[in-house]
C-alpha cells in the first residue's frame, strides 16, 4: 500500500468502530444470521470441539433421522467427501427395513458444520433455499435439517447425492477446485451456456412470492439487503480478527455510503462459480448447483461479479481472450445472460459488487481463516492456511478499487 493511499483511506475510517458498543449492537443484520454468529461465539467460549470421527458422524445421522421418521432403517458404507474449506460432508447409503418396503438403498449426504468454519452460515437458510430452488434449477433434494445441532452436535442437514463431476477427469488441475479450471474447447462452450442459463433462472425466480422464514423480506427500491450484508461481514471481522487492518473498516464505510437500491429482487447464490456445480461430461450439462450457504435475497450483480472474477477463469489458447470460469468470453457471457434473463447488466453495479466481494473475501481470509487455523479448529488446515496467504493480494485489489472510486 502506498503512503498516500494509506493516508487518504485511513482518514475515512468510520469512527464508530472505536465505540464501546459490541459488534452485535453496531451492525444489525437478519435474525437468523445473528443467531448463527451468537452460537459461534458460544462454541468458541466453551469446551474445545473436534471434528467427529466417521463412526460418530454415522451415529449422529442415525439420531437425526430417527427423530423424524418412525420406519426402521440402516445406514451403510459411510465415507467422507474431501475438498472444500467450509463444511464436513459424508456420503452414506440409507436402506429402509420395512417388511413392505421394496425401495432400493438411497445415497445421501450429510453436510455438517465443523467446530469452526471459514464462513459461519445457517444450515436452516441453506436448507430452505435448496427447497425453494428444487423445481427451478438442478439442486440436491433435501430431507432433514438440524439447524442448531440438537441431534448432530453441530448444525447440519441431509440431502440426496447427485452424480456428476466438478472438473473434467481428463484435465485434472492441481489448483483448488474452481480456481483456473480448464474444461477444454469441446466442453466449455456447452457447459458455459448451461451455466449462464441456470444463473438467469435463479435470478428471475419470483422469490418475493415465496415463503422463506429464514430470510428477511426484500423489496425493489431499497438498499437494506446489501447494507445488512455489509454489516454481517463487518461484525464477523470484529469478532474474528486477530489483528487490526483499517482497510476493512474503510471498505465497509464506502460500501454503506454507496449501496445501490435494488432495481430487481433476485435470489443470489453468493458463490456462483466454477467448482460449485456438478456436470455430466458426456452431455456438458449441469447436474447440480451446490453450496448455497451464502445465498441471500438481493442484487443479481453480486453473483455476476463473483462468477466473472479474474481468479475464477483463465485465458483461452490465443493468450488474449479471458474465459469466465474457464468457459465463455466475458462479452458473450454477459450477452447471453441478458438474453436469457431479460435483465440488464449494469457496469456501475458490477463495480460496486467487485468491491463488496473483495471486502467479503478479505474478511474471510485475513480475519476468520487465521483465527481458526491458530485455534486448530478446522478439518482443512492446509486449505485455510492457503486462503490466509492469498488474502493480501485481494486486499491490495480492494484498496485500488476504492481509491479509483473516490
Amino acid at each position: 500500500m502506498t503512503n498516500r493511499g494509506a493516508s487518504d483511506l485511513t482518514s475515512k475510517i468510520d469512527q464508530s468502530s472505536t465505540t464501546a458498543l459490541s459488534p452485535r449492537d453496531r451492525f444489525p443484520m437478519e435474525p437468523e444470521i445473528d443467531r448463527v454468529l451468537v452460537a459461534k461465539l458460544k462454541r468458541r467460549g466453551g469446551p474445545k470441539l473436534t471434528p467427529p470421527s466417521l463412526e460418530e458422524a454415522v451415529e449422529a445421522c442415525t439420531t437425526l433421522i430417527a427423530a423424524h421418521v418412525e420406519r426402521p432403517f440402516e445406514i451403510s458404507n459411510p465415507r467422507w467427501f474431501h475438498g472444500g474449506a467450509s463444511k464436513l460432508q459424508m456420503a452414506f447409503e440409507l436402506a429402509w427395513q420395512d417388511a413392505k418396503s421394496d425401495e432400493p438403498p438411497k445415497t445421501l449426504v450429510l453436510r455438517m458444520d465443523p467446530p469452526a468454519s471459514i464462513v459461519e452460515t445457517s444450515r436452516l437458510r441453506e436448507f430452505e433455499m435448496l427447497g425453494v430452488m428444487y423445481d427451478v434449477v438442478p439442486v440436491p433434494r433435501c430431507h432433514w435439517v438440524d439447524p442448531d445441532g440438537t441431534y448432530l452436535q453441530l448444525p447440519g442437514m441431509i440431502y440426496e447425492f447427485v452424480p456428476g463431476v466438478s472438473k473434467p477427469t481428463q484435465h485434472q488441475a492441481t489448483q483448488v477446485t474452481g480456481v483456473g479450471t480448464r474444461f477444454g474447447p469441446e466442453l466449455r462452450t456447452k457447459l458455459g451456456h448451461d451455466f449462464v442459463d441456470k444463473m438467469a433462472r435463479v435470478h428471475t425466480f419470483d422469490i418475493c412470492s415465496t415463503n422463506v422464514p429464514g430470510f428477511e423480506p426484500v423489496s425493489a427500491g431499497s438498499n437494506a439487503s446489501i447494507i445488512r450484508q455489509v454489516n454481517w461481514w463487518r461484525r464477523v471481522w470484529e469478532e474474528d480478527r486477530l489483528e487490526d487492518f483499517p482497510l476493512v473498516n474503510v471498505a465497509a464505510q464506502w460500501l454503506t455510503e454507496n449501496a445501490p437500491k435494488l432495481d430487481h429482487v433476485s435470489v443470489v447464490h453468493g458463490d456462483f462459480r466454477t467448482g460449485n456445480f456438478l456436470f455430466d461430461e458426456s452431455t456438458g450439462l449441469i447436474t447440480a448447483l451446490l453450496d448455497w450457504e451464502l445465498s441471500v435475497i438481493g442484487d443479481r450483480h453480486q453473483d455476476l461479479s463473483w462468477a466473472t472474477a479474474p481468479w475464477a477463469g483463465h485465458l483461452a489458447e490465443d493468450g488474449k481472450t479471458f474465459l469466465v470460469g474457464g468457459m465463455l468470453p466475458r462479452d458473450e457471457f454477459f450477452d447471453r445472460y441478458e438474453q436469457a434473463s431479460g435483465l440488464t447488466v449494469d457496469p456501475k453495479r458490477l463495480k460496486y459488487f467487485d468491491i463488496f466481494n473483495s471486502y467479503m473475501a478479505v474478511v474471510h481470509m485475513l480475519g476468520t481463516a487465521p483465527r481458526i487455523a491458530a485455534d486448530a479448529a478446522t478439518h482443512q488446515d492446509v486449505v485455510v492456511g492457503w486462503l490466509s496467504m492469498i488474502g493480501h493480494p485481494i486486499a491490495e485489489q480492494l484498496r485500488r478499487s476504492i481509491e479509483e472510486s473516490l
